[in-house]
C-alpha cells in the first residue's frame, strides 16, 4: 500500500519548532510507525532513535537511525537512563508514559508533541476517550517545562480536519546548580 504523499512528510508543527532542536541534536521519536519525522530529522543531521511496536513498519528505518521495537503500552520503557536533545510525539497518547517522555528529556531538550484531542470523536477516528485530550491536558502534562507555544483547538487543514492538541516546550536548565548573577554587578 502506498501512502499518501502528506502521510510521508513531517507534521507542520514538528517543521515549525525544529528550530528548537539544536544542531546534531540526539532525537527521539515515540511511536514512529513508517518514520516520517525520522527520516526528516536524521536528514537534518540529528541522531535519532524511533521507537515503535511494529516491526514490519519500522525495518526500512535501520538504514537511517537507531530503531527500538517495543510495546510502548505493556512491557516497561525500553530506555531507561537515556536522555534526549529533542522528544517527538505525533499521533500517539498514552498517558502512563508521560514520566517516561519527560524523564528522557535532556537539560535544555526540547518536546515537540502533537495528538487528538476532545471533540475529535464528533468528526472521526479515534474517538475514545483514552486516545483524546482533554482540554489543556497536554499543557498541564507538561508543567515545569518553558512553553514555547501550545495549541488546543480545531485545524482544518488536516484530511477536512481533526481537533488537536500541540505543544512545543523545553526543559529548563535546573536553576538550583545554575550561577547566580546580579545586574548591580559586583561589590554593589
Amino acid at each position: 500500500m502506498l501512502l499518501a504523499h502528506e502521510d510521508l512528510a513531517p507534521s507542520d508543527w514538528v517543521r515549525r519548532f525544529a528550530g528548537l532542536i539544536r544542531p546534531a541534536s540526539t532525537v527521539l521519536d515515540v511511536a514512529c510507525g513508517s518514520g516520517r519525522h525520522v527520516r526528516w530529522l536524521a536528514a537534518q543531521g540529528c541522531t535519532v532513535t524511533g521507537i515503535d511496536r511494529d516491526e514490519a513498519a519500522v525495518a526500512p528505518l535501520r538504514a537511517v537511525a537507531e530503531i527500538v521495537v517495543a510495546d510502548l503500552e505493556g512491557a516497561p520503557w525500553p530506555l531507561p537512563g537515556r536522555r534526549f536533545d529533542a522528544v517527538v510525539v505525533t499521533n500517539y497518547l498514552w498517558r502512563p508514559l508521560w514520566p517516561a517522555l519527560r524523564g528522557a528529556l535532556a537539560e535544555g531538550g526540547a518536546l515537540l508533541y502533537e495528538t487528538f484531542a476532545h471533540g475529535q470523536q464528533l468528526i472521526g477516528k479515534p474517538s475514545r476517550p483514552e486516545f483524546l485530550l482533554q482540554s489543556g491536558e497536554l499543557l498541564q502534562a507538561c508543567a515545569g517545562l518553558r512553553v514555547v507555544s501550545f495549541e488546543d483547538g480545531f485545524d482544518g487543514g488536516v484530511g477536512g480536519g481533526r481537533y488537536v492538541q500541540r505543544i512545543a516546550a523545553v526543559q529548563q536548565p535546573d536553576t538550583a546548580a545554575a550561577p547566580r548573577y546580579s545586574l548591580a554587578g559586583p561589590g554593589s
